[in-house]
C-alpha cells in the first residue's frame, strides 16, 4: 500500500445554479480501502460519477497509474478496470440471478455467438459461495428481498474483476451478518490488489473497514486522514460542524400512563408471544438484527398484517385493528422503513403526500378544498422545515432527508397518540439525522409515545428511554436506558439473553 493508482486534481463540476464540486482533490492508493464521506449535497455522488464516466468534469484532471486519462462514459471506465455499486439496485426483475450478474459480459462462443450458459451458472455459483449468499442462480430476481437484490449488485460489480471498485452505500439494506460477510470480501479484494472507494452514512463502518478517510463539504475538499489518526467525533465535526454528542439530543421527559399495551401477539413464522407496554412521552427502542421480526410486528400493530393471536389495548381498552384506517382512528401512525416504496407517492407533490392519510377532511362529495389543504400542509411543512421551492414540488425531486421529513409531516398531520418509526434515519446524512433526532425528542415532550425501530445501535442507545431486543421473532432482552450497553444489546440480539431481566445466558 502507498503506491498511487488514482488521483484527481482540481476537479470542478457545475450544474445549472449549483457548483457541485469546486477544485476537489482525491487520491486512492493500490490495495487501499478509502472512505469518502460527507453530507447529502457534499459532492460525493458527483465525484464518483466523474470517476466512473457518468459525468464529465468542467475542469481538473484525473490520473490512473500516474498517467492522465479522460473517461467519457461508463464503458470506458470499465475498460480501465473501474466498477461501481450504487445504493439503489439497478436490476432486471424478470431475469435470473445469473443473468443479472453477468449482464453485458456473458461468455459466448465466438463461432456460434451463443452464450455459454453452463459457464455463466458455474461462475455465478462461485461468486455466491464467495459471499456466502444462499441463492439459486436460476431464481428470478423480482422474488428477492431488497437485501438480496443489493447483494446481486455487489456480485455484478465483482464479476467484472475490477482494479478500482466504488461502493456507494453498499450496506444500506444488508443484515449485520451480510455486512460482516461483505467486509470479509472487501478485505480479500484488497489483499488481491483491488482498491476500493467506500461511501457510507454509517461512519462506524468506515472506521471498521477503511484505511483512509476523505471528507467533502458543500462541494469542497476538507481533509484526508489515516483512519488510525482521527476520531469519529473529529470526522463529524469536519462534515457538519457539530460533535457526536450533538447527534443524540435526548432530554428527560416525564413518562406518563400506558397508552399502548401489546399482549401475546403472534404471527406464525414472523413473531411469537410479543408483550410490551408503551407509555405517554416514552421513546421505546426496538433493536435486533434484520429479520428479527420488528417490522412485521409494527405492521401488525398498524393493521397492515393480521396477527394469528394476541391482544392490543389503547388507553386501557382492547381494540381490534383490521386495517390502517382503524389504527389511525385509535391514534396510531406508522412511518415505514421503505419511505420511497411505502411512505410516499413520489410523483405527487409535497402537499398531497402530507394530506393523503386525512384527505377526507378536505373533501366534500368529490371536490377537494385545495386552498384549505395547502394551508394545512404548509403548517406541517414549516414545522418540519422541509426545504423545497414550494409545496407544489414533487417529492421525487427532494433529497433523502427532506423526503423523510415529508413522511414524518404526513403522519404528524394525523395528530397521533402513538407513532411507530421504522428506521427513520436510514439513508439520510448526518445533519438530517440530527434534525430527525431533535424532532423525535420534541414529539416525546408533547406526550406522543414513540416506538423507534432502528438497526443502528448508536441511535437506539442514544435516543431510547427503554430498549426491547428481538431475535428470530421473540423478545430476548429488555433494558432501561441507564443499564443498556452495546454489548448487552448485541448479545440479546443474537438470542443470548434468556430472560427479560437483564440476565445474559446461552442461546436458547
Amino acid at each position: 500500500m502507498g503506491e498511487n493508482i488514482l488521483r484527481l486534481e482540481n476537479i470542478t463540476k457545475t450544474f445549472p445554479g449549483t457548483i457541485a464540486l469546486d477544485k476537489v482533490r482525491f487520491e486512492l492508493d493500490k490495495e487501499e480501502v478509502h472512505a469518502l464521506v460527507g453530507e447529502n449535497g457534499a459532492g460525493k455522488s458527483t465525484l464518483i460519477k466523474i470517476i466512473s464516466g457518468i459525468h464529465k468534469s468542467d475542469s481538473g484532471q484525473m490520473y490512473l497509474d500516474g498517467k492522465p486519462v479522460n473517461i467519457t462514459d461508463p464503458l470506458m471506465a470499465q475498460q480501465y478496470g473501474i466498477a461501481a455499486i450504487y445504493q439503489e439496485p439497478a436490476i432486471f426483475p424478470d431475469l435470473s440471478v445469473a443473468e443479472n450478474i453477468f449482464m453485458g459480459h456473458q461468455e459466448y462462443n465466438p463461432l456460434s455467438r451463443r452464450i455459454n450458459w453452463r459457464r455463466v451458472y458455474e461462475e455465478t455459483e462461485q461468486l455466491l459461495k464467495s459471499l456466502r449468499v444462499d441463492l439459486n442462480p436460476r431464481m428470478t430476481v423480482k422474488n428477492l428481498s431488497t437485501a438480496k437484490q443489493q447483494m446481486i449488485e455487489i456480485l455484478k460489480a465483482l464479476s467484472a474483476k475490477p482494479r478500482i471498485l466504488i461502493m456507494d452505500e453498499p450496506t444500506s439494506a444488508l443484515t449485520l451478518r451480510e455486512v460482516k460477510d461483505l467486509f470479509d470480501i472487501i478485505r480479500r479484494l484488497k489483499e488481491s490488489g483491488t482498491s476500493i472507494i467506500f461511501i457510507s452514512h454509517r461512519l462506524e463502518e468506515a472506521f471498521e473497514i477503511a484505511d483512509k478517510i476523505t471528507v467533502l463539504r458543500d462541494g469542497h475538499y476538507i481533509s484526508t486522514r489515516n483512519i488510525s489518526e482521527v476520531t469519529m467525533d473529529e470526522v463529524i465535526k469536519m462534515m457538519v460542524g457539530r460533535t457526536l454528542s450533538g447527534m443524540f439530543p435526548k432530554v428527560d421527559v416525564e413518562i406518563g400512563e400506558t397508552i399502548l399495551k401489546v399482549e401475546g401477539l403472534t404471527k406464525e413464522n414472523q413473531f411469537y408471544d410479543i408483550s410490551f407496554e408503551l407509555r405517554k412521552g416514552e421513546i421505546l427502542g426496538f433493536s435486533g438484527l434484520v429479520g428479527a421480526g420488528r417490522t412485521e410486528l409494527a405492521r401488525a400493530i398498524f393493521g397492515v398484517e393480521k396477527p394469528d393471536s394476541g391482544k392490543l389495548f389503547v388507553n386501557g381498552k382492547e381494540v381490534h385493528i383490521s386495517n390502517p384506517n382503524v389504527a389511525m382512528k385509535y391514534g396510531i401512525a406508522y412511518l415505514p422503513e421503505d419511505r420511497q416504496g411505502q411512505g410516499l407517492i413520489l410523483p405527487m407533490d409535497i402537499t398531497k403526500n402530507i394530506t393523503l392519510p386525512i384527505l377526507d377532511q378536505f373533501t366534500k362529495i368529490i371536490w377537494v378544498n385545495e386552498k384549505r389543504e395547502i394551508k394545512y400542509s404548509k403548517k406541517y411543512a414549516d414545522m418540519l422545515e422541509i426545504k423545497a421551492p414550494g409545496l407544489w414540488q414533487s417529492v421525487m425531486q427532494l433529497s433523502g432527508g427532506n423526503q423523510q421529513r415529508v413522511v414524518i409531516a404526513k403522519w404528524l398531520a394525523t395528530n397521533p397518540l402513538i407513532l411507530i418509526m421504522d428506521e427513520p434515519t436510514r439513508g439520510i446524512d448526518v445533519s438530517a439525522k440530527a434534525y430527525v433526532h431533535e424532532f423525535i425528542v420534541e414529539l416525546a415532550t408533547r406526550g406522543i409515545g414513540i416506538a423507534l425501530i432502528s438497526s443502528e445501535l448508536t441511535e437506539i442507545l442514544g435516543m431510547s428511554d427503554r430498549i426491547i431486543v428481538m431475535c428470530e421473532g421473540k423478545i430476548t432482552g429488555e433494558f432501561m436506558r441507564e443499564e443498556a450497553t452495546q454489548d448487552k444489546v448485541l448479545i440479546a440480539a443474537m438470542g443470548m439473553a434468556v430472560d427479560r431481566k437483564n440476565k445474559i445466558g446461552v442461546k436458547e
